[in-house]
């Protein structure tokens, strides 16, 4: 399998920032159009169009100037035809926006000469199906309208009839109001025409350095001949240090865009997280008290020395500010640099960084953008827009780029099976 002659594309529904089709461009799948609602996460998107289309005609200084600052963005999107920018979508899916969306899409189809289309990826907001989500809210989300999000889904499929499709959410999609929505999303896909098959599976069976389960559910149309891609395990062989070693050390409210070391240890290098061309961007701790920098010190103490992890009433009271003492109790976390994968980064993280607490004792701080999107094994060349909230968010919200690309060689498989068996 030569990934050079890919010629399949794909349509990205609820795109965020671009996780799930990073996984898929990286590989040479040719994207036709990104759906997302979110305006920064948009702007991400064809940042990351523009890097694909400099590196493909040798202009890459462009974007480095870019991230040096040298350029406005007015003036660095200037450089990139005006068509591959506008393959990223700003609207929200809803039952009204429909035919104004198949009508873009329609319109990128034909600028693109693409007949047809050969693969839809990507998952509904996720807060709906979240266990967490579904715990902070008195009716367990039952009427959140996020719950019916799919059936748009299912109205792209129907319109565009793609050979294969990947749906991506949390677990917690499969138990919600007693497994009652996931049963009936299934059944929806089915009556369309598509077989489906679907697991949890694990970002860090991918090589990503961070648990992270995923409901991966992919359908293929009756009659191919498909099946559920088998996936390469590739979990175990580094530590979370491997994806932070090469970081300058820091303190809190500082900002630092310089590598530590110039030598790229083999799990970046293999997996394309960073490379000798390099630069070093969002590496910005954000500030903290001293009472949290306090408790930094006691939680990373507690795992570097006894492998333990502090409850929040394991705490000295003075430094307690919460009258919760029930639940919540693992809100002060350490990114533990000695495991093969982390705990799961989240969009919490753009709240606060209690929860990704960095290992370094030393540095007292909570993960940077960067670190951030290290451990989703977002590459150094990936670019976040806006502020710095907004980047921990699609940071957190995203699908691992490593776990996607895993995903997409799978489909990939499975395509090239059905051009083959056409004679193609």
């Amino acid at each position: 399998m030569s990934e050079k002659r890919i010629s399949f594309n794909f349509i990205d529904l609820f795109a965020g920032c671009g996780g799930l089709s990073e996984g898929f461009t990286s590989i040479g799948f040719k994207p036709i159009a990104h759906i997302e609602m979110n305006p920064d996460a948009c702007l991400t998107l064809q940042t990351r169009i523009a890097y694909y289309y400099l590196l493909k005609t040798g202009n890459l200084e462009r974007y480095h100037q870019y991230l040096r600052g040298e350029m406005d963005r007015k003036d660095f999107y200037s450089y990139i035809p005006r068509e591959k920018l506008e393959s990223v979508i700003n609207r929200t899916m809803s039952k009204e926006s429909m035919p104004g969306l198949f009508d873009s899409i329609d319109s990128l189809m034909t600028n693109q000469r693409i007949a047809s289309v050969d693969l839809i990826v990507g998952g509904p907001p996720c807060q709906a199906y979240s266990l967490v989500g579904r715990a902070r809210k008195s009716d367990n989300m039952y009427d959140d309208p996020r719950n019916f999000l799919y059936l748009l889904y299912c109205r792209v499929l129907t319109k565009y009839h793609p050979k294969m499709f990947v749906f991506e959410n949390v677990p917690g999609l499969l138990s919600a109001h007693g497994g009652k929505y996931y049963a009936n999303m299934k059944k929806s896909f089915r009556r369309f025409g598509y077989v489906i098959e679907d697991a949890v599976l694990n970002a860090s069976d991918f090589g990503v350095l961070q648990n992270r389960r995923r409901v991966i559910l992919i359908g293929w149309k009756k009659g191919t001949g498909h099946k559920y891609p088998e996936f390469i395990n590739m979990s175990g062989r580094f530590t979370v240090d491997d994806v932070l070693s090469d970081l300058p050390v820091m303190q809190a409210d500082e900002v630092n865009n310089d590598y530590k070391s110039w030598d790229i240890n083999s799990y970046l290098l293999s997996t394309g997280i960073r490379t000798a061309d390099d630069i070093l961007t969002l590496n910005t701790a954000r500030p903290h008290n001293e009472r949290d920098r306090a408790i930094y010190r006691l939680v990373i103490n507690a795992w570097n020395n006894e492998n333990k992890r502090l409850k929040y009433t394991d705490l000295p009271e003075e430094l307690r500010t919460h009258n919760n003492l029930t639940s919540f109790l693992d809100r002060f976390k350490v990114v533990a640099s000695d495991l093969t994968a982390s705990h799961t980064v989240t969009a919490h993280i753009s709240k606060d960084g209690h929860y990704s607490i960095h290992p370094d004792i030393n540095q007292a701080r909570s993960i940077t953008i960067r670190e951030a999107a290290r451990l989703q094994s977002f590459p150094d060349s990936y670019f976040f827009e806006g502020s710095r909230t907004a980047a921990y968010t699609q940071i957190g919200n995203a699908v691992p780029p490593l776990m996607a690309k895993g995903i997409a060689r799978g489909i990939l498989k499975e395509l090239e099976k059905e051009d083959s068996s056409n004679g193609r």
